[in-house]
């Protein structure tokens, strides 16, 4: 995510490679099945769908922005930008409301979800990464190994988990899939943890590094790690995409 934890960050992922005591072993991989155009210019931190829309959350002071397309056809549909001097993160949508993050600001923004008009700020405490919707709460990352539970309506906290995971793990962007499951990309790197959000357990852990070579990106550039997953409605496969990536993957997670 931020360039400033990027060094610190590659090197703590990489003096801590085994899995806990007590952790599945579950592996498996990002396996493609298409691919699509995406924004090379998109510093991408939210991603997810309802229905056929496709939302899309960016960051960078001055150039965060939220968006909305029409996933068959890629015709945006609403935009909507944030505050000159914040960086978004986060998204996710109810049935009432598109909720998103700011990194450090300590604002979520509560939207219109059809046509992105801002509806009132909700403060919070400590940094926001990654939200997703899973039924009747929201599931936040800050950066940490914690998830915390937030109320949909009131945007206030219900509750936490630790996740069973490597200490100094980064939990980022999230994805509440249909299973009750929450998928997190691990920053900085290119793995995907698949969580029991009320246990807190890691159920398994996903290589997606061959997505960057097919996106025409180098091994390890800077900012633009993998970062933006999404369930596909109505079938066994997920959207991924990383900052400033030029394409965006539907793939399985296959052993």
């Amino acid at each position: 995510m931020r360039a400033v934890r990027l060094l610190s960050a590659l090197l703590a992922a990489t003096a801590v490679s085994c899995t806990p005591a007590g952790s599945p072993t579950d592996r498996l991989r990002a396996v493609p099945v298409s691919d699509r155009p995406h924004d090379p210019a998109a510093f991408t931190e939210g991603l997810t769908f309802v229905g056929n829309r496709l939302y899309e959350s960016t960051g960078l002071v001055g150039r965060s922005q939220v968006r909305m397309t029409d996933y068959a056809s890629g015709v945006e549909l609403a935009r909507a930008e944030l505050p000159a001097g914040w960086f978004g993160e986060g998204i996710a949508v109810t049935d009432t409301a598109l909720w998103q993050l700011t990194w450090r600001d300590q604002v979520a923004i509560e939207r219109d979800p059809d046509t992105l008009v801002e509806r009132r700020r909700v403060g919070y405490t400590g940094e926001g990464w990654g939200l997703c919707a899973q039924g009747d709460r929201l599931v936040m990352s800050d950066g940490s190994t914690t998830l915390t539970f937030r109320d949909p309506a009131a945007f206030t906290p219900v509750g936490t988990v630790t996740v069973a995971t490597a200490p100094g793990t980064q939990l980022n962007e999230l994805d509440c899939a249909a299973d009750g499951s929450v998928y997190a990309n691990v920053f900085p790197t290119d793995e995907i943890l698949q969580i029991d959000p009320d246990r807190g357990t890691v159920l398994a852990r996903i290589d997606a590094a061959g997505l960057r070579a097919r996106a025409g990106l180098p091994a390890a550039s800077g900012d633009d790690v993998l970062n933006g997953i999404a369930e596909v409605p109505g079938t066994d496969r997920f959207l991924l995409t990383g900052k400033f990536w030029p394409r965006m993957f539907e793939v399985r997670f296959e052993r």
